[in-house]
């Protein structure tokens, strides 16, 4: 399966066991992640060794990538709300709030296996890895069907081990009852909205308020509205601080979604790990495409919005094909749409901070998080 590498962020690798918290929350997750994936794999094996294939496949995916955006916005959250910066009570706020990497590998499995895509992070997908051994072995049955059970469990494994995880940090009984409402409701949220992303697909819904709530629940919830909101929760964050930490959060969120809706089409696949245009092959009805659609009706340019409609869903979809779509959406304005849209929620979501009772350095660092998270210096 995938090899067990330790990538962190681009301030350096490996593990910092005694660096300050504040300055290497990816490095600390990372370390956390690593132990407790470790930990749950023996339990596999004492099941049986052929089920440890799960969580190597789990280990590899989640110790093989990432940026740590989740925990990240979390521990922000935690900080702000007066959470501690080191000692123990700080560690065991990281244990729990690196159990949304976990929540993060769930969705990102399911969602490759749900999108056919063939590769994540330059590799192949958890799906296509599998039915590869698959073959390779030269067993009964389709290798596809193999591969796509088997990347539906190590998505469910994530799920459980991610609920374990946050249960397993030893915080205060309130703590943890407070962190339970945005851990809840952001589980729901993210399959919901993965639900309406794929009813959006099927129904060819390319509208820009379908757009948007496939954004605000699929993406913006569980990046960054309630990892802050958990970090919050934790600390015991009052009224007034959760709902500018969720203000700030579903504004972010759907500007980070917008960003990686631009970096599908427009962005280099050796940065983004991705095909160019792999958005457009899928089919996704995004706020970037919706926009295009609608001005190309308003403005009566049929070859337009028939050279776009076509694109979307056409896995065989080439080069030539995508530089014509790309200029025909730079020609429309949704480019510069978007844009728009980004600046615009990116200010908003300052502006929920600027009255927040919120520590002034998380308050600054949350800040300097918006900028990297839209503009995607991560």
């Amino acid at each position: 399966m995938y090899d067990r590498t330790t990538p962190f962020d681009d301030r350096g690798a490996g593990t910092v066991v005694g660096a300050a918290f504040d300055d290497a929350v990816p490095q600390h997750v990372e370390r956390l992640l690593a132990d407790y994936l470790d930990r749950r794999r023996v339990e596999m094996i004492g099941l049986d060794p052929d089920a440890a294939e799960l969580a190597d496949s789990l280990s590899g995916f989640v110790l093989g990538g990432g940026k740590r955006l989740r925990p990240v916005f979390a521990w922000w959250g935690w900080r702000g709300a007066g959470g501690a910066g080191s000692g123990p009570e700080a560690e065991q706020a990281l244990v729990a709030v690196s159990a949304l990497e976990l929540i993060q590998a769930c969705a990102l499995v399911h969602d490759d296996l749900m999108d056919a895509s063939s590769t994540r992070r330059g590799r192949p997908t958890v799906h296509v890895e599998f039915a590869r051994v698959h073959d390779a072995a030269g067993w009964s049955g389709p290798a596809a069907r193999f591969g796509a059970a088997a990347a539906i469990l190590v998505g469910d494994l994530a799920q459980v081990w991610a609920d374990d995880m946050l249960h397993t940090a030893t915080l205060p009984a309130e703590a943890l009852a407070r962190a339970g409402e945005p851990w809840r409701a952001m589980r729901s949220q993210v399959l919901g909205g993965q639900y309406l992303d794929v009813l959006a697909q099927a129904s060819g819904d390319a509208s820009e308020h379908r757009a948007m709530q496939v954004n605000r629940h699929k993406t913006a919830a569980y990046t960054v509205e309630r990892p802050l909101h958990l970090g919050g929760a934790l600390a015991g964050a009052g009224p007034e601080l959760v709902d500018a930490y969720r203000r700030y959060g579903a504004d972010i969120g759907v500007a980070f979604q917008l960003r990686d809706d631009l970096l599908g089409v427009f962005g280099d696949p050796e940065v983004t790990g991705k095909p160019a245009g792999d958005d457009l092959r899928e089919g996704k009805r995004t706020l970037l495409v919706a926009m295009a659609l609608d001005r190309a009706e308003r403005r009566g340019d049929d070859a337009a919005r028939t050279l776009i409609e076509n694109a979307l869903g056409d896995p065989t979809l080439d080069a030539p094909a995508l530089d014509r779509v790309r200029t025909a959406l730079g020609e429309l304005g949704a480019v510069q749409a978007v844009e728009q849209r980004i600046a615009a929620l990116t200010g908003s979501a300052l502006a929920a901070l600027d009255a927040a009772p919120i520590e002034p350095f998380a308050r600054q660092r949350l800040v300097e998080l918006a900028e990297r998270a839209t503009l995607r210096r991560w």
